[in-house]
């Protein structure tokens, strides 16, 4: 089933009930274009998708070439009081869109009023699975991520256990930006807030001021947000006019935090910035301990359930002590493989000791004290407003027009967004006229809007190895070479 919906208490009725019923929730971001959700129910197998009817039109266009046979529609505001959604369209404050009834069309708000009598299922916790998460793709299709109950029940625990006796029971407001289709905010929501009788604060859109306001009105204590976020919060000019005194634990993930973010937020609030680090395969990896202030630079220690190795990415072999080199994670709970995808599992899964461990494409090192530190990642990877974005999928649809013959695709570093994503691009030799912004509206049509390039550059030739392989990290180094030289001051 797949959940094609923002954040809003539909997603986690719709999430916790596919679990309950056996069938396999499938979430995936609400920005996607209808070329990106016909691949995912093509892929998935997802007969079922629960959406909003703001995107119902493209759930629609795509359905003719799928084997979908249920469409469940909701709005926004469906579980709200009447008075609340009346006032909400007399000042035209509710997005609405246009729904054709027809075949296989359901209302959300009549299947909670008329439920259907529930089939009865036997699950077995070790081996149906508790969802699909999809993620970026070395080949340029995204893969999907899978996780047993099983190991979705160990992946909360674990959490949860860093949280005892520092997360309280009851008496915690979670404000929930991240989108619940990613595998960080599925984490602490379900580790740190549901699973202890916490409250959520789901916030569909994360609009600053709305956030603040949000921490305010609610009394807030726990909240995650990507770097880019906190960034955004303390640059805000009306950031002293809202109370936050209430904060009491903060997380950052889905990219390396500045060390000047980590010092500007503490010296404000009084409250650090802890680390969480992970990848969708695995679940988190590390975390930083409740129990004392996080190491500035540090991006936590690994958790009980994970092994760790850090090796050389040539060789696989372990590095000296101290020394940086590609992390390796495995845990007896977690997935060994993506969904029908044997040849993405084969690049990112590795064989070593009888254990199958995952390649996190992510270059780290270790302390003597057990803190890991990240280096650099994979120049497959961008990390771009906390979203980890894959150079190959960009790549594949800038190849997909018919006037480009070569892309590559690279992160430009950025202190606000972490990189920001260029494609250099190749046109064929007899085509005149094709202009950046043709491209970038290609994409727009194709990609989800963080995954779009926001600089388009034009090349004759691509550097290749001896090969044939597209030398990415050679233009992702050429790149930052000539931002340094930017920055650099001019002598006179």
């Amino acid at each position: 089933m797949m959940l094609y919906i923002p954040n809003c208490p539909q997603f986690l009725i719709a999430y916790f009930g596919a679990q309950q019923i056996g069938a396999i929730p499938v979430p995936v971001s609400p920005i996607y274009t209808p070329h990106e959700i016909r691949y995912l129910i093509k892929d998935s197998g997802a007969q079922t998708v629960l959406c909003q009817d703001t995107n119902f039109r493209y759930i629609k266009e795509v359905a003719p070439d799928t084997d979908l046979k249920r469409i469940i529609v909701t709005n926004y505001v469906d579980l709200l009081p009447f008075y609340k959604r009346f006032v909400g369209a007399l000042f035209d404050k509710v997005p609405n869109g246009v729904i054709e009834k027809g075949n296989g069309l359901h209302s959300f708000k009549d299947l909670l009023k008329y439920p259907p009598a529930p089939p009865k299922i036997e699950i077995n916790p070790s081996e149906h699975l508790s969802y699909i998460l999809y993620t970026g793709g070395t080949t340029g299709f995204p893969k999907g991520c899978i996780a047993t109950h099983t190991g979705m029940v160990s992946f909360v625990n674990e959490i949860r256990n860093v949280g005892e006796g520092f997360i309280r029971e009851g008496e915690e407001v979670f404000i929930m930006v991240n989108p619940l289709f990613h595998q960080m905010a599925q984490g602490v929501i379900l580790g740190m807030v549901l699973t202890k009788g916490n409250t959520a604060v789901l916030m569909p859109v994360p609009l600053v001021d709305a956030i603040l306001k949000a921490i305010e009105k609610y009394r807030g204590t726990l909240f995650l947000g990507a770097p880019t976020l906190y960034r955004m919060i303390l640059e805000n000019d009306r950031l002293d006019l809202f109370d936050l005194s209430s904060l009491r634990y903060c997380w950052s993930g889905g990219d390396v935090l500045p060390l000047e973010v980590h010092h500007r937020w503490k010296q404000k609030f009084k409250v650090p910035l802890h680390q969480v680090y992970g990848a969708t395969e695995v679940g988190f990896t590390a975390m930083s301990p409740l129990d004392k202030e996080p190491v500035p630079g540090s991006i936590g220690r690994p958790l009980s359930s994970r092994e760790t190795r850090i090796v050389d990415s040539e060789t696989l072999e372990p590095v000296p002590p101290g020394s940086p080199g590609e992390l390796l994670v495995t845990s007896e709970f977690i997935s060994k493989s993506y969904w029908n995808k044997p040849e993405e599992t084969a690049a990112s899964y590795a064989e070593i000791d009888g254990k199958t461990w995952y390649r996190m494409k992510d270059f780290v090192r270790m302390d003597e004290h057990g803190e890991l530190y990240y280096v650099d990642r994979s120049a497959d990877i961008i990390k771009t407003k906390g979203y980890r974005v894959s150079c190959s999928e960009i790549e594949a649809v800038l190849q997909d027009h018919p006037a480009v013959v070569g892309a590559c695709v690279v992160g430009v570093p950025d202190p606000k967004v972490g990189e920001r994503i260029k494609g250099i691009v190749v046109l064929k030799e007899d085509v005149r006229g094709v202009s950046g912004s043709e491209l970038l509206k290609f994409c727009k049509e194709r990609l989800a809007a963080y995954k779009v390039p926001q600089y388009v550059e034009f090349r004759d030739m691509l550097p290749k190895s001896k090969v044939g392989k597209l030398l990415r990290r050679e233009v992702r180094d050429e790149e930052r070479r000539r931002l340094e030289k930017e920055k650099k001051p001019i002598r006179v």
